[in-house]
């Protein structure tokens, strides 16, 4: 596509274009868009879908087909307009038509782009890592999560409900001396100390035993779901049934083999110890990248344009919206019953969208800083390893993924190691 382009800096980060598209790529575009529509339009004296296009043109006028003709134009010659300006679109503002003809057609256009940063003393960034020793107490904690894991609920008949405890209840709630609705339930299973019912619910049933019947008085919450119910005195008629405890098993060899391939204890402890310091060291591996990311973003400096917040933002939640469907729900669905809206959605990914667009542009200011380059070799082998990892002819890759856009990504990632392989670590 052969094009001309004047850039005009208005603001920071906003630009004017104005781009001009030659006759050759407008004509083919005017004639593309002919051919789909032709088969829509009757012309007396042809059949229909038949009519020549110097026909259709005497009819309906030379510019019958330059609108949709630009639509079709603009995506790729604003994207080569800038490419040659070296600016990275973020948003477009506005586009119009400035005039269109046989010698090809322009257009003017305001644009929001990326914006150039600054940062230093990234290299040499002091990180302390956590503790990867595996202690003796560590073991006894993963031991005693593999017990809870394999504890089973047994009946306790020769004391009072005790918190930890699950106890099988009926309610009746009432305000006013009145049953409200939803307040009354028969066998409900609770878990005491689990906060799932509202504050002094589940502490003044701790205390009481087995078939015994009693009330308690509770205040529900100013900000309770419930309209009718927030703030209000409640009274609860309670029948307990019976009361369950958790119950171990004991840490013998028994156990050891009920949940794992190991003969004695002895040996289990060492393995746990192996996974548990591959666990460690994978965590604080996790952790000095964030301690790296949130030095960067602090580091970096620059006018961020608000638009990169609201596409990051919007990419994630088309990620999430994907996920969901992997999952047999749409997001609409999501959305009703969390009951929030697209801009309270927006919201909840807002603060993380900052984050990633700070530590992106951060990394991307380090490798103009330090000349980063990507070889050919570099975009094979990561082609390579995504079509192991999705399964996909490697071609196919290709095709799906651009070299520049895999390329940006590789280069972020060259930036990120060299940053941790420069940093301090303690």
């Amino acid at each position: 596509m052969a094009l001309k382009e004047s850039t005009k800096k208005e603001q920071a980060n906003s630009y004017e274009l104005v781009v001009s598209v030659d006759a050759d790529t407008f004509e083919k575009a005017v004639n593309a868009v002919y051919k789909r529509q032709v088969k829509k339009i009757n012309i007396p004296g042809f059949r229909k879908g038949k009519a020549p296009r110097h026909m259709i043109e005497k009819m309906y006028g030379s510019e019958v087909f330059y609108e949709d003709a630009m639509q079709d134009c603009y995506p790729e010659a604003l994207y080569e307009a800038a490419k040659e300006a070296n600016l990275k679109i973020v948003a477009v503002e506005s586009l119009e038509a400035v005039e269109a003809g046989k010698d090809g057609f322009t257009f003017k256009t305001s644009i929001i782009v990326e914006p150039e940063m600054e940062i230093k003393d990234y290299l040499g960034i002091e990180i302390e890592k956590k503790s990867t020793e595996v202690t003796d107490e560590l073991v006894d904690e993963e031991i005693e999560r593999v017990r809870d894991r394999n504890s089973r609920m047994v009946t306790v008949e020769d004391r009072p409900a005790q918190d930890g405890d699950t106890v099988v209840i009926d309610f009746e709630g009432f305000v006013d001396g009145v049953a409200f609705d939803g307040g009354k339930a028969e066998n409900y299973n609770l878990a005491l100390g689990s906060g799932n019912f509202i504050p002094g619910f589940e502490e003044q049933i701790v205390g009481h035993n087995t078939d015994e019947e009693f009330s308690i008085n509770v205040k529900f919450p100013e900000e309770y779901q419930a309209e009718e119910l927030k703030g209000k005195d409640a009274e609860f008629k309670i029948k307990l049934h019976e009361i369950k405890a958790k119950e171990l098993p004991e840490v013998d060899d028994d156990f050891v083999k009920d949940v794992s391939d190991k003969e004695t204890l002895d040996e289990y402890k060492e393995e746990l110890k192996e996974t548990l310091a591959k666990r460690l060291e994978d965590e604080a591996e996790k952790d000095v990248d964030d301690q790296i990311a949130n030095k960067l973003i602090d580091l970096v400096e620059g006018e961020i344009p608000e638009a990169m917040y609201d596409n990051q933002a919007n990419e994630m939640i088309r990620d999430f919206d994907m996920r969901l469907r992997s999952q047999g729900m749409s997001i609409e669905t999501y959305m009703q019953y969390m009951g929030v809206d697209q801009n309270a959605l927006r919201e909840m990914y807002k603060e993380e969208a900052k984050r990633r667009v700070k530590l992106r542009l951060a990394l991307e200011t380090i490798t103009k800083k330090e000349n980063i380059e990507v070889t050919e070799d570099d975009l094979n082998a990561e082609y390579d390893k995504m079509a192991e990892n999705y399964k996909m002819e490697v071609e196919k890759v290709k095709a799906a993924v651009p070299a520049e856009s895999l390329s940006d990504d590789l280069k972020v990632q060259k930036a990120l190691e060299l940053v941790k392989e420069k940093a301090v670590i303690k």
